[in-house]
Parts: C-alpha cells; structure tokens; sequence
C-alpha cells in the first residue's frame, strides 16, 4: 500500500469533507502537523469538529481555520493564547465541549483502543460533568466520558519510514500519537523520511498499521508559542 504523497493538499485528498470530526495533535504549537492544517484551510471544508488539545494561536496553526470559520466546535482543554477563539465563544459563534486534560488524552486513547466509555473522578461537580452520567463506585462518584472516534486525525511526527512507522520527538510526542490511533484516517506529516529497516525496532513509537497517508515536511516553521528570555 502506497503511503507516501507529494504534499499535504495531495495527502487529504478525498480524505477531508464538511461536518467531519477532526483529532488533531499537538500542544500550543509544539508538534502541530502545520502542513496538514494549512491544506485544511486551503480546502475550504467547513462545519469542522475539532478535537485538540487547544486551536493554535492568532493566524497560526488551527488558529487559521478559527479565522476562516472553518470549525464549528472545538473539543478542548485549553482555550488560552487565542483572542480569535475567546471572541467567537463569548458571541456564541464557536460551541465548546471544554474537556480536562487527562480526559481528553483518554477520550483518545479510548477511541483507538475499542473502548466506547470510561468513568473518571475530573470533573464531577463541575460543568464538565452536565448532562453526563454519573456513578458511584467504592463510595465514590464518577462521570463517564465517551471515547473519541474521529473520522480523520492529523499527526505531526519527527520521523517516518515508508510503511508509516513512527519516531516522535521529545515533547512533540504529546497528543500526536493518541490523536493517530483514533481516527478512521490517519494522516501524518513528518520532517525526516526513511527507509523500511532504518527506524530500530525500538525506537518506533507508533507501529504503521495506524498510518494512511504521509506527507514529507522537511522545513517546517515551528513558532514558539511565548518567548521568554532573560534580561542581559
């Protein structure tokens, strides 16, 4: 199975369509797939669900698809740093499903694991748990949270080989590889491209079976998100 396409408006061809649910990776902007959401962009699909951990920044990452009004909803646990964003909720313009940490990254994992619910403590008696369940095990009480099964995920990883194994780097492993396992289509963008064989066994940190499409972004911008420096 061929893998490899020759950019990222290539690689989501017939893959992206209006009203989809999206699982994105990344933290801020470290191990966003940036390639991957300017196509979105340039696609022109609207109506977009999108699970991430947070939308970007201003005019950067998923911050674009804000300002084109691409995404109806965000599923996520951070909705700082994006003026955008914070504008659209408060006007009623962006519904949020906002989602602890933790419980997003498990709705995730969950999703790719066959596993349709889990109870967890975060978020009982808080707004997060409106209009969910709630049960009490051993004295205690939990919500259950459902599972995140995405009909496209878009993953960032530092390195792949032509069978779609992957090699996530440092911190930029963050949501990437749960956002990969949940989506019905995976595709992924990375900065170094390999051979079958080069990647050592154990040094794969998502086996190719999760992957369906690869885009080589050998020169990626990687923004910081907020420089703070010393004073000389």
């Amino acid at each position: 199975m061929k893998k490899l396409y020759p950019s990222a408006e290539a690689a989501l061809q017939g893959v992206v369509a209006d009203g989809q649910l999206m699982a994105v990776g990344g933290f801020g902007l470290c191990g966003i797939p940036e390639a991957l959401i300017d196509a979105v962009c340039a696609s022109g699909v609207k109506n977009l669900t999108v699970a991430s951990n947070n939308a970007g920044v201003d005019g950067f990452g998923l911050g674009k698809l804000l300002d084109t009004r691409q995404v109806k909803k965000m599923i996520s646990s951070y909705v700082g740093e994006n003026k955008e964003f914070e504008r659209q909720y408060l006007a009623g313009e962006l519904e949020l499903e906002f989602t602890p940490q933790g419980t997003l990254a498990e709705k995730m994992r969950a999703g790719g694991a066959g596993i349709p619910a889990f109870f967890t403590k975060t978020g009982v008696g808080t707004l997060v748990a409106e209009g969910k369940e709630l049960r009490e095990f051993d004295g205690e009480t939990y919500v259950m949270e459902h599972a995140i099964v995405a009909d496209v995920s878009l993953v960032k990883a530092w390195r792949a080989d032509k069978s779609g194994n992957l090699q996530f780097r440092l911190t930029a492993r963050n949501f990437n590889p749960a956002a990969a396992t949940c989506g019905k289509v995976c595709v992924v963008e990375v900065e170094e491209l390999v051979e079958v064989g080069e990647i050592a066994p154990d040094d794969i940190h998502l086996p190719g079976i999760y992957v369906h499409r690869i885009v080589h972004n050998a020169s990626p911008e990687k923004r910081i998100e907020k420089r703070t420096v010393r004073e000389a």
